[in-house]
């Protein structure tokens, strides 16, 4: 406090000290003020009430050697003040009034923190909406377009083009089969069952539009023909041109072939042709002659048929490997 004073002082020396008018009551907290920040002083001059005059004398000073004008009363009032803890915060007890309050003066910290954990929770739904849940929306929409409008009339354009290109009876029958599983399939909501009637459909006009010569194999350095002893008769064999089906442009053409042998279905551009004997024998006699078969047309495939119009006797069976 000395070196606080010390300005003060020094400035008294010099010149008169002017006096300061201040409000009763500032001047009153101040005098509190002031003793506070002198705690030791405070406790040692209020511990005794026969002292207290001094006190006020020492106060009253202090405020002289500043310049400060301060009644007795004044100084009194504020010791009196510092006595009774005037001017002295004292915290309200807990309770929902003090909560509430609490909570509307941090209104603007936890208002930022809300508006943060609703844009979270927006962000979150946002995501789950666009990747999940619409998703699947338009999954269930597409499905249910696809089974009340995009199948059915898939079925109906694929069943009119079988016969459209049909110029065999024996395509009908089959059209209109596959045409009812696939209504039926509808009518429970396969779509899948739906998808592979149509297949069928599809795959029936292109059959009927196929056109094809069926042709023995006769190239230097391949078999034109084999024969089979089979396992279980062992004193037997099993006769086969070796074919191919050759497109009207010249091409060889891939086929499907079901092997008799073992089942197994394969896709091949030559395969075994089951004959009798007498027929193999004339085509080995007819290659054994100058390398060349003649006569190497088996049969043909004609656009709107289904099936191989044979120009030699046939079973029809196949191999696939020999």
């Amino acid at each position: 406090m000395a070196d606080a004073l010390a300005p003060a002082l020094a400035g008294a020396e010099s010149a008169p000290a002017q006096p300061v008018k201040l409000d009763d009551l500032m001047l009153a907290m101040d005098v509190v003020d002031t003793l506070r920040h002198q705690d030791s002083f405070v406790a040692r001059e209020l511990d005794e009430d026969a002292r207290e005059r001094e006190l006020i004398a020492r106060l009253r000073k202090i405020y002289r050697d500043q310049g400060i004008e301060v009644s007795d009363a004044t100084i009194e009032e504020g010791v009196k003040a510092l006595k009774e803890s005037r001017f002295v915060y004292t915290p309200p007890k807990p309770g929902l009034g003090v909560t509430l309050a609490r909570l509307w003066i941090a209104r603007g910290r936890i208002g930022a923190v809300l508006a943060g954990l609703i844009g979270a929770i927006g962000l979150a739904w946002m995501a789950y909406y666009f990747a999940v849940q619409r998703p699947a929306a338009l999954r269930a929409e597409r499905g249910e377009i696809q089974l009340t409008q995009t199948l059915p009339k898939a079925l109906d354009a694929a069943y009119a083009g079988v016969l459209a290109e049909a110029k065999t009876p024996a395509a009908a029958p089959k059209a209109e089969q596959l045409l009812t599983d696939g209504k039926s399939a509808l009518a429970r909501g396969d779509a899948a069952g739906a998808t592979a009637a149509l297949t069928g459909l599809e795959q029936l006009t292109a059959d009927l539009r196929q056109s094809y010569q069926l042709m023995i194999v006769s190239r230097p350095g391949e078999r034109s023909g084999v024969f089979r002893i089979p396992d279980r008769n062992t004193g037997a064999r099993n006769y086969y041109l070796i074919v191919e089906a050759i497109s009207p442009d010249g091409r060889p053409i891939e086929m499907p072939i079901t092997s008799e042998e073992d089942g197994a279905m394969k896709t091949v551009t030559k395969w075994g042709l089951r004959v009798d004997q007498k027929i193999y024998d004339a085509v080995a006699a007819d290659k054994a002659a100058d390398g060349i078969i003649q006569n190497r047309k088996v049969g043909e495939k004609r656009r709107g048929f289904l099936n191989v119009d044979y120009a030699i006797p046939t079973t029809g069976g196949a191999i696939t490997g020999w």
